[in-house]
This record gives C-alpha cells, structure tokens and sequence, in this order.
C-alpha cells in the first residue's frame, strides 16, 4: 500500500490486479461518480457525523492479458527456475514521480511471480479511466545482458534479467531555480544475479540502461531508496539499500550531477545527467547478525538528522544510521512483542506498514495479524512505546502505544465487520501507512477465521481499504503552523501534486464548522505577502527570466522543441508560482466550505488576489518567450501574440507587464504591415471570435468567459484564451478549467482556425499541468 506523488492509493493483489483509489478532497471535478465511504458501525448507510464521508475515485490496472516470460526456453538449469509461472501473481509495484509520463503523470512499474516488469501509464483519465501498459522492461534487460542471441542462453545472463525486487527513487532537486526539465529520478532493479540494475525512463521508447552494479553474490531480494540530499548546485546524493537473501544488508552511494549541454543555441540552459554509484564495503547488517530472511526495509527521515533504515525480520526490528556527533548512529535491534488481539496473533508475523509520524518523532509498525508497535523518540534515543514507559505526563502519550493502538485497529475491524465477531476472528492487514502525518491511518485488510480449513477460492476473496483515527488530538493551530511551514517550503523540482502535499489539510478541514472557526488564521496563512503587506513587498520571479532572443534563424523542430522545454521550464520550475497555485487551492476550497456569503466574500478577494498574481507571471513569461521569437512568428501566430499584448494592457496589469507588452506590440508590427493578405485592421477583428452557436462576433472583453450578443455563453482556454468550441478539450481535476488537448493527443478535431500558430501549439504542448493549480488534467472523450 502506497500513496503515489498525484495523490493516488495503489495496492496490488494477488489476482493480476492492482487498484487505484483517489480520496476526492480538493478534486472538483465528476464528484458525483465517485465510491462513497461506509459508517464505522457497519449498519446505516448514513455518515456520520453528515458530509463528513470520504469518496474515492477507482480504477484499476489488469495484468491478465500479460504474457509471461518463458524462461525455460533461455534455460533449464535449476537455478533459473520460475515457479511463479505455475500460478501467475502481483508481488510487488513502484511509482515514478510525477511529471514523467508523456500526459504529465506517474509511470507505474509492476513485478510478477514469474520475474516480469512492465511499464504503466493512464490513459486520459488517470482517476477512474484505463491503465495501458508501454513496455514490457524484461526483454530489454535480456537484450542488454546478452547483446548477442546466442549469449541470451547464457545463464549469468538470465539471472540478471530476473527481477526479484523493484522500487523507483524520488525526483532529485539539484538546488537550481528554475528547476530544470530533466529527470533525475532512477528505477532500480534488483535481480538473482545480485545485481542492481538502473534505468530511466524515456517517453515513446524502452527504458535507459543507466548502470549495473554487482553487489553480491546471492539474490537481492529488498530494495529501499532514500530521499535525495542536494550537496551543492547540480550535485545531488542518495543512498540505496539492498537485502540479501541470506539476511544481510548492504548499501550503495548514488551521485547524480547536472552536465550543461554546450551545443547550439538554447532559450534556457539544458542539461543531461552523470550517475556515479559506490558500492559501500561495510555492510549495514551482517549475515553472522541475521541469518533469516528480511520482510521489509524502508528508509525514514526525520527532521534534523540522518536519515534511518529501518528493517524486519521474523519477530525483530532493526534500526540503522550513518554516524552522526549529535544524534545515535549504528544499528539496534527491538524485539516484537506479541499484542494479543485473536488467536492468530503473533510477534512472527510479517510487517506490512511503517509509518513515521514527525510530530511526535514515533515509528509505527504494522503486522499482518493487525496489530501495532511504537518506537517512541526514534531520532533521539528510541525505545518501545508501551504503557509501562507512557505515564510521563505527556498529552496523547498513553494513547500512543503498541497496545492502545492494537486495540483501536481490533475495535475498527469489529464495527466494519459483521456482528458476532470474536477472538476466532482474525484481522490481516496486508498493507497500511498514515494518511494524514498525523492521527489518521490507513489499511487493507481481509477477515478470516485460521480454524476454519474449508478451502475459499479467489473469488471468495474480500478485502476492504479503511481510513481510521487511531487517537485524539484535535490541535487545529498546529495543523495550521504545518500548513505555513508547507507552503514556504513546496518545491517544484521534489515532483510531487498539489493534491497529495494539500491532502492532509483538505481534510482536517473539511468540517465548514472548523473552517469557519480557523478562516481568519487560515486566510491570513495563504494570502502573499504582496496582499498582505502591500503591493510591492514580495518579488516576482517572472522579472529574472532571461530568454535570448533568436535571430536570423529558420523555424524547424529542433527549435520548436527548445522553445518547448523553456515555456515548460518557466512556467512549472519556479518554487515561487507553484507556492502561489498551491495557495490559489486552498482559496477556492475554503471559499467552496464557507459556511455563508460574507465568509465566501472574504475568500473570495483572497483567491481574486492570487489569481491575479499567478496570470500577471503567466503572462509575462509567454511574452518574453514571444518577444524571444518574434522574428520566427508568422501571420497565424498573429492572433494569438495580439491577445498576449491586450491582456498586458489590461486594467489591474502591473506597469512593467504593460510596458514589456507595449515593446511586443511595436515588435509585430513590422509582421502585420508586411502581410498583404492581413491589414492590420483585419489582425484587430481577429482578437475577436465568432459565436460557436449563431455566429455572431464575440469580443474579446474576459479571458475566462465568452458571451455573445445573443446570450450563448463559452468557456475559454486556460492556456490560449480562445473559446472552446470542441468536446476535445482536458480539464484540470483541481480547479476545472478547461484547455485544449495537445496536437500529439491525435484528437481528430483541429484546433480552431485562429489558434493555428506554432506558437499555440508549442505552447499546448509544454502545459501538461494546470497553470492556476498545477494539478493534472483528464479529459472524456
């Protein structure tokens, strides 16, 4: 179980399918469709207390019409055996970060029992629509173990290309505004060979080898990436620790550093990507320490410090960290303690869940027999949390232990379940994580009854996704503090949602009471500082972007493609705009929950303020890119350009914008005197279009609605401003603007006559996010 960086819920099951769940806070858009959650009590459809429920967005990704590899017709000897193949199942999956995917989106990676890694995108709904697969990755490996086919029969070969275990790095951020357009993120294979395997992904093509490392001997059977640590400007590091089938546990260093591309003239710096890895001698753990198999291994890091490996075997946790002056380092090791909640309880069980919460610096580990243990003060000096240790007069301490956390899990499955439950009962968690970093958890689980050996087909097989408060803390100035910290620390390059970084505010105030009590507070929070202190106070970033200009150049797809990755560049790599559109969000949700008029009012100039100053920096950044260009412009650009410059004259524009669309203005004018077949009276009536409905003319007089003489009313283009007169447009999940699909979307319809340029459909093509909100779009048809 685990949360991608669009916010998504994503489990795998054993029959081929993995799922795909959307908690609905902040997403405004097909509401009405989504699952809506039961009661606690198992026995009224009503939630309680009203509106309170969460809905969930579904989908899922069907594995069943994969071909599986036959690995017998590479090799018969024993080592090479695939006995996965017998009874074809999921057993594990990765998420890429965000961004990557040619829509925009994640790409997910899944690992069958048969040693098959394949490669999945959404189509054009990633919230409830088809998954497809793009690559089938384990011919690829094939091909680069053995580039010849007869050193495909090899078996050191084959054992590379055998998967045993997969996990995806998070996007580094190399300490560079704007973030540049490279990915920097790596999926890390780990194989029986006791290899490791890098690759990184490439749109509409197989995946880059990057390197193989040999790390050991025996199969590699766990893989844990950590978070990336930037140790200079374009100089990042990680780590990424394996486990060894025979127990051990080994790390290696991973350095990735910018390399600026010298070639050719560019509109913003490029950059390609040199990867380093170290295969570090000493081992985390020891195979005379631990002679059993690992369950688990997950990296957390807590604030201030190094970060921590934590690890599992049967019946023990094991903590380890680089060596530090100020904080504990080394390994230690804690014992599970059986909390009995059934029959079937067991310290044995394998971990299903670890979670860390910062707040109160605890671990929280899940088994499978659904119970929970607490190591307590992990960054300092960490210890079990039990109710022996509790009564040290902390608010929410005797709440948080093992065995106060295992009753609550116990109490919530009895309610969901149906009555009669009783110790026989059993709860087996197959995966959990926190919800909210704080007081609310969730899980998958299944019921059973292990004294009943009556056999129960797949088909019989039912599991349920809950969302649980596991104890009570109702410090609302806290959350409030965390959502000022979040908003000045966001950054662009990190990968992540708007959605999946807001989630654990959207709901804590989801309850218009709540909202309503903190709204003065709260709007204080998100409003900038320009708003807040006057204007003038906090600077804008679209004043230090710098584009060459080009000229004496001809217009071919290479420069279309660098004007491309700039407009992309600028208008999503600045920390500061995805701070603005982050708090745009919170503006339209607490204006949507305002309880009446007057609190809907005060948002409402709240979020006016921030829309403003997000078009004002969208506005300049397609201006300068157009004055970077003007010489490659022709007449079907001409439109477009002529809405850029009447935006910037328009009242409430800051005067800089206004002067630097002025300067456009005269720049064109040579293109619009020099076209015979386009008077420059006829470019002034071209900003204004026809009625989609009646065909009179719309004047351009709103950027956001078109309403014609006879009352038709359009929506526009968030990205063009032209009117929207096709179904084949995408809309943002976040805030439901509209926009038109990209040319490569293949839609059969063209865009509108008037949007024709190249410059709208470099422009199209570069916004693969929403530039008010910057969450992802979807479209129907």
């Amino acid at each position: 179980l685990q949360f991608s960086a669009d916010g998504q819920v994503c489990f795998a099951t054993k029959n081929l399918r993995s799922f795909s769940c959307t908690p609905d806070h902040g997403i405004n858009f097909d509401t009405s469709s989504t699952i809506s959650s039961l009661p606690m009590d198992g026995k009224t459809r009503r939630i309680h207390p009203p509106g309170l429920g969460l809905g969930w967005f579904k989908t899922m990704i069907q594995h069943e019409k994969i071909t599986p590899t036959r690995w017998p017709e590479y090799s018969q000897a024993w080592g090479a055996v695939s006995l996965g193949s017998i009874d074809l199942s999921l057993t594990s999956m990765a998420i890429s970060p965000s961004g990557i995917a040619a829509n925009g989106g994640c790409v997910y990676v899944t690992l069958s029992s048969n040693m098959d890694v394949n490669l999945w995108i959404a189509g054009k709904n990633y919230l409830k629509g088809e998954w497809s697969k793009i690559c089938d990755v384990t011919p690829c490996l094939l091909n680069h173990a053995a580039p010849k086919d007869e050193e495909k029969f090899n078996i050191v070969a084959i054992l590379k290309a055998q998967i045993v275990c997969i996990d995806w790095t998070r996007q580094v951020d190399f300490g560079i505004l704007p973030a540049p357009g490279v990915d920097g993120s790596l999926l890390v294979l780990g194989s029986r060979a006791g290899c490791l395997t890098f690759l990184r992904y490439c749109n509409n093509a197989d995946p880059e080898h990057v390197q193989t490392l040999s790390v050991t001997e025996k199969w590699i059977t766990q893989l844990a990436c950590s978070s990336w640590v930037n140790v200079g400007p374009g100089h990042s590091e990680g780590y990424v620790a394996y486990g060894v089938s025979d127990g051990s546990i080994g790390l290696v260093k991973v350095t990735q550093n910018l390399q600026e591309d010298e070639g050719g003239f560019v509109f913003t710096p490029s950059y390609k990507i040199a990867v380093t890895l170290e295969h570090l001698s000493d081992l985390v753990i020891d195979q005379s320490q631990c002679s059993v198999a690992i369950t688990s291994m997950q990296w957390v890091h807590a604030p201030g410090r190094s970060p921590i490996l934590v690890s599992s075997n049967p019946g023990k946790i094991n903590l380890w960290s680089t060596s530090s002056p100020f904080h504990w380092s080394g390994s230690r090791t804690f014992l599970l303690q059986t909390q009995k909640t059934s029959i079937d309880s067991s310290a044995f069980h394998p971990v299903s869940g670890i979670t860390y919460i910062p707040k109160h610096d605890k671990l929280i580990i899940t088994l499978f027999d659904g119970s929970f243990h607490v190591i307590r003060t992990l960054s300092f000096d960490p210890t079990w949390a039990t109710r022996a240790v509790a009564g040290n007069g902390l608010p929410n301490q005797e709440q948080l232990t093992s065995e106060a956390l295992s009753g609550v899990s116990r109490n919530v499955f009895v309610k969901t379940e149906k009555e009669g439950m009783d110790s026989g009962d059993t709860l087996r968690i197959n995966g959990a994580l926190g919800y909210d970093d704080d007081k609310c958890f969730m899980w998958v689980y299944e019921s059973a009854r292990p004294s009943d050996f009556s056999y129960k087909h797949d088909a019989k097989h039912s599991s349920m996704l809950v969302v649980a408060q596991m104890w009570e803390d109702e410090d609302d100035e806290r959350v409030l503090r965390r959502l000022g910290e979040v908003l000045g620390s966001a950054k662009t390059a990190l990968a992540f949602s708007p959605l999946h970084v807001l989630r654990p505010f959207f709901f804590h105030l989801r309850n218009p009471t709540k909202l309503d009590h903190l709204l003065t507070k709260f709007l204080q929070i998100i409003t900038p500082p320009d708003q807040d202190q006057g204007e003038g106070q906090a600077e804008d970033h679209s004043t230090r972007i710098s584009v060459p200009s080009l000229t004496g150049a001809v217009l071919d797809d290479e420069i279309r493609g660098k004007f491309r990755d700039s407009l992309a560049t600028h208008l999503f790599g600045w920390d500061e705009l995805l701070r603005l559109r982050m708090r745009l969000s919170l503006g339209d949700f607490a204006w949507k929950h305002a309880i009446n008029e007057e609190r809907q009012a005060e948002c409402g100039v709240v979020a006016q303020g921030l829309l403003n100053a997000i078009s004002h920096r969208v506005l300049r950044t397609i201006v300068r890119h157009l004055v970077a260009v003007v010489s490659l412009l022709s007449a079907s650009d001409v439109p477009f350009v002529s809405r850029m410059i009447v935006q910037s004259l328009l009242p409430g524009c800051p005067p800089d914008l206004s002067e630097e669309g002025t300067r456009l203005s005269v720049l064109v004018q040579p293109l619009m005197e020099g076209h015979a077949m386009m008077p420059s009276d006829e470019i002034v009536t071209k900003l204004n279009e026809s009625c989609p409905a009646c065909g009179v003319e719309v004047p351009l007089q709103d950027i956001t609605t078109a309403v014609c003489a006879n009352g038709h009313r359009w929506a526009r283009c968030s990205v063009t401003t032209f009117i929207l007169s096709t179904p084949w447009v995408r809309t943002c999940v976040g805030c439901s603007r509209k926009a038109f699909l990209p040319p490569s979307a293949g839609n059969d319809q063209d865009l509108p006559e008037i949007a024709k340029g190249w410059v709208v459909e470099e422009l199209l093509e570069a916004v693969k996010r929403c530039l008010f909100c910057n969450n992802a779009f979807v479209s129907i048809l």
